[in-house]
């Protein structure tokens, strides 16, 4: 166990190496949100004899019984976008995209928001590792999920929640054998560090790859109770797919978290490595791993049900505006006498 050490040394370096060298996948931060550019595309203006109701520029209603069919794109975009994946097909095959576009589904029309997996939450948390729901997915393999693990791993944001839990950890001592201040702050940070890495490319790239099983993040979606989502993401923590879709026990998620607690053994000092102590951070990284997929699998809905209320919101001001504007044009001002 002594030599893993180095070996995840290295495995670490390597994985840098390979982020900076990833052409051509794009840089950080990705694109602006397709989604975003989509929302804010004006209305196409109406003349003014018609009677057509007055356009949002959304391919569907707003009307709450419709909420799982609303949609971000305007008029159009499906088809727009089908063409557009037509032409780009042997690209996509060649590279998956990991900038924030509407994913496809099979007819390659776009999934609606609600069902719609961004690659960062809220435009900042690395969200590589879920799959839309109804999309056509990249398939796995060595080489991909090299690539995800790695774009996980040394995402900046990455190191902005490793700063913050050294710092945590730090604070509340967590492990006296590692001191206190700036070199127990470095100490904290270097071990943490190794402890992400390894056990993203252990849980994601390494073990998923060896044992052909997909641990992406497959969300169950709108439909279903609150409750029966909840129990689902928690049964992920078990539960994974294999390539060819079929449910197989979660070998490799729950591999790397074990094999991340016996490496770990070879850079903490004595004392900080006792089964209790092993038994707890890998109870801790599970907890983790169920906090962020409930975030995966409710925030679309909550995206949606927002960007929602803000069109319905902007589509009565312009609906009063307007209202405004007629019963001024058939009421004109008397004008003032000499």
């Amino acid at each position: 166990m002594r030599l893993l050490a180095p070996a995840a040394l290295l495995l670490a370096a390597s994985a840098a190496c390979a982020q900076q060298s990833a052409a051509p996948y794009s840089s950080l931060p990705d694109a602006p949100s397709q989604l975003l550019l989509a929302a804010n595309t004006p209305a196409p203006e109406l003349p003014e004899s018609s009677d057509t109701p007055v356009a949002t520029g959304f391919s569907s209603s707003l009307a709450p019984a419709d909420i799982y069919d609303y949609t971000l794109y305007p008029d159009g975009y499906p088809q727009d976008a089908a063409a557009q994946a037509a032409k780009q097909s042997d690209q996509n095959k060649k590279k998956p995209g990991w900038a924030d576009e509407p994913d496809l589904d099979a007819n390659g029309n776009p999934i609606p928001l609600n069902r719609h997996q961004p690659k960062r939450i809220l435009g900042f948390m690395p969200n590589y590792r879920s799959v839309s729901v109804g999309s056509a997915v990249h398939p796995p393999g060595w080489k991909y999920n090299f690539s995800v693990a790695t774009r996980q791993s040394f995402d900046y944001s990455s190191f902005i929640f490793l700063g913050i839990t050294s710092l945590t950890a730090e604070a509340i001592n967590s492990h006296p054998a590692l001191g206190k201040g700036v070199p127990g702050f470095y100490a904290y940070t270097w071990r943490g560090f190794l402890d992400k890495t390894d056990g993203t490319y252990l849980g994601a790239w390494f073990l998923p790859s060896l044992l052909h099983e997909d641990t992406r993040y497959y969300p169950l979606g709108p439909g279903h109770s609150i409750a029966i989502r909840a129990l689902y993401v928690i049964s992920r923590q078990g539960v994974a797919r294999t390539y060819g879709g079929r449910q197989t026990p979660n070998i490799a998620g729950l591999g790397g978290k074990v094999l991340t607690q016996l490496i770990s053994r070879n850079y903490y000092p004595a004392g900080t490595s006792d089964f209790g102590v092993l038994a707890t951070k890998f109870a801790y990284s599970a907890m983790r791993d169920i906090g962020f997929s409930s975030i995966r699998e409710f925030y679309p809905d909550i995206a949606a049900h927002y960007v929602r209320l803000h069109h319905e919101k902007a589509a009565a001001q312009a609906a009063r505006d307007a209202a405004a504007a007629a019963a001024g044009q058939s009421n004109p001002a008397t004008p003032a006498k000499p």
